[in-house]
């Protein structure tokens, strides 16, 4: 069944109408994703229209493709948000584990991101993280599921967190801002970043933050890909923004696991990933550390 949607969207395109080799289904917590001999062809997941703009998206791959970040972009449906893009061969699909196993490839995720920041793309989205958490509530509202008790508690706490951000702000760039480790392609010389649903202008030390947190990065794997992206050391004000960050996207994707769980996505526990990332997200912001790099962060 799954396999006849995908031969069906093929044959929607000219280019690739009179493929009829075999189907690979890749990784995707929400959409269908396969390979096609030599291309990969993405599928989007029922609902998430309700939180995907897919003509942004369509926008931000195409620049991602140009800056030599993502690959090639072969087509996308700006309505749809059907999207085929060139297959990159002898590269691994990155995990929590790869990131510990593989050589150097936090220092090639961080490389990837300088690229993408210092590209001077252009991203149609403007991703703002205190609008997305009220968006996403109001998502949650017409849905019946249950907030993580004490979600709207941490929420007003986290205006402390957004005036720090505010007092020095980084000038806004091209952001991939949903780093799941499968989102990276490691060829072992080079790290390819793919699935721009979430792009948007935005804070750069967001998506390093979100990394970190998404990898599981110990200590030593968060210096490597920061002083791969920096050059070198980080000021005490960036490094607490990258910390600041892994907060704040666990609360974010917290909310975009209660909106997975209401709409049924059988792809993962969404109950356990809401529960486990509000928890985790409370947990370093109660810490010394966090307070020291939110004052870091103040003093810019």
């Amino acid at each position: 069944m799954v396999d006849e949607e995908a031969r069906a969207a093929l044959a929607a395109i000219p280019a690739l109408a009179g493929y009829e080799g075999p189907l690979e289904r890749l990784g995707g917590l929400t959409n269908l994703v396969f390979r096609a001999g030599d291309v990969c062809l993405r599928i989007p997941g029922k609902g998430t229209e309700e939180y995907i703009n897919r003509a942004h998206e369509a926008v931000a791959a195409k620049e991602a493709a140009k800056a030599g970040v993502s690959p090639e972009l072969l087509h996308v449906d700006g309505e749809t948000g059907v999207m085929v893009t060139r297959f990159v061969v002898g590269a691994d699909t990155m995990s929590p584990e790869k990131f510990k196993t593989r050589p150097g490839s936090p220092a090639r995720a961080g490389k990837a991101f300088r690229r993408l920041h210092a590209s001077g793309a252009v991203f149609p989205f403007r991703f703002e993280l205190f609008a997305m958490i009220d968006d996403y509530l109001k998502v949650l509202s017409t849905k019946d599921v249950a907030l993580p008790a004490g979600y709207h508690d941490v929420v007003r706490e986290a205006e402390t967190v957004r005036s720090a951000l505010a007092a020095h702000p980084l000038p806004l760039v091209a952001c991939h801002c949903d780093p799941l480790c499968e989102n990276f392609l490691d060829t072992g010389d080079r790290m390819w970043i793919v699935d721009w649903e979430y792009s948007g202008m935005n804070d750069p030390l967001w998506d390093l933050g979100d990394l970190s947190v998404e990898g599981q990065f110990d200590t030593a794997q968060e210096e490597e890909m920061m002083q791969a992206y920096f050059g070198g050391e980080p000021t005490p004000a960036e490094r607490g923004r990258v910390i600041i960050y892994k907060a704040m996207c666990d609360l974010l994707w917290t909310l975009w696991g209660l909106i997975q769980l209401a709409n049924s996505n059988p792809a993962d526990d969404f109950r356990a990933y809401a529960d486990g990332r509000f928890s985790r997200c409370r947990a370093l912001m109660g810490t010394a550390d966090f307070l020291r790099h939110l004052a870091a962060v103040r003093a810019g």
